[in-house]
């Protein structure tokens, strides 16, 4: 009598760009959860330091999509997304790990409740300490007490980190979670639609969990699962086109979906900031006419971001 295998339920998908250690690392973390998941893609966002390279030639069975421009967080993940035949697909960032049993523990959390789109781990900053990984949706009271509260955290408030604490070790429904590390469930994601591209870099996971919320689906924090976040390295390399980029999608959410008086606001509070990080950058050590190009194209945006080639 022949016995037939499990069906695979795990597709894990890493978009790297210029990250070639840590995405390295990153695809050992997802070795050591076999049998989870079933199989692995990469897709590479042309990256200039070997990531490619070495993928292919220290994990030669890891499906590698190279790309042959940055298309973008949301756009690489949709390429491999669109070719998942399993019943869950994990994102998971290329400087991130897996802790071990944390892939199990996501999936087990889905298949024990069919209502949960994604599912999402308690994520560790790089010593070892609770990273914010989740939060409610972004409106301008909402990102004002968020952010209060993670700046209280970093400073070490005790009420703040009491707070993190006690929300890090119980499982809960926010409004998203990080695309760090999200576990979808298929269904829900061609039900609600895959990442809008319009977002290159940032907010496409709160724009996606947002989706996922009005097709009725819930988000689950789920504290069993654990995964290292080494935050940030990408955007490290190249800080003030990051800053675009962040602030490039922070306008493009609120006006797909915070309607036009809060984009205006947002749009004066951007045009200030910018005008004053455009003066303070006279007094800065290093490159301040890059600074101050940075800020330029922050204002940009604000004035007219109908002419931005990211917002249509």
């Amino acid at each position: 009598m022949s016995v037939t295998a499990p069906m695979p339920r795990v597709s894990a998908v890493v978009v790297s760009f210029n990250t070639r250690a840590d995405t390295l690392r990153c695809l050992r973390s997802l070795r050591a959860q076999l049998p989870l998941p079933a199989e692995i893609m990469v897709v590479d966002n042309a990256s200039q330091d070997g990531s490619a390279e070495a993928i292919r030639a220290d994990f030669p069975d890891v499906a590698l999509l190279a790309l042959a421009a940055n298309v973008g967080f949301g756009a690489a993940n949709n390429r491999a997304l669109a070719r998942v035949q399993t019943p869950y697909a994990l994102l998971l960032n290329s400087d991130a790990e897996l802790c071990p049993g944390a892939i199990e523990a996501l999936a087990q959390h889905l298949d024990r409740h069919p209502e949960v789109g994604a599912a999402g781990p308690r994520t560790l900053n790089s010593d070892g300490t609770l990273q914010v990984s989740w939060g409610p949706r972004l409106t301008p009271v909402n990102e004002w007490r968020h952010r209060r509260w993670r700046r209280a955290v970093a400073a070490g408030k005790g009420w703040a980190c009491a707070r993190l604490a006690e929300l890090g070790q119980r499982a809960h429904e926010p409004d998203w979670l990080s695309g760090s590390c999200l576990l979808l469930r298929m269904q829900s994601l061609r039900q609600s639609g895959f990442f809008d591209e319009g977002y290159f870099l940032y907010e496409e996971d709160a724009d996606l969990c947002l989706r996922l919320r009005r097709a009725r689906w819930t988000l689950a924090f789920v504290p069993t699962a654990e995964i290292v976040h080494h935050l940030g390295r990408s955007a490290a390399a190249a800080p003030e086109p990051s800053r675009l980029e962040y602030h490039r999608s922070h306008l493009r959410y609120y006006r797909l979906h915070n309607g036009r008086v809060r984009s205006v606001l947002l749009r004066a509070w951007l045009l200030g900031q910018a005008a004053l990080g455009w003066l303070l950058a006279r007094g800065q050590s290093g490159d301040a006419g890059a600074t101050r190009r940075a800020w330029l194209g922050v204002a940009r945006l604000a004035l007219w971001p109908a002419l931005d080639r990211r917002t249509d």
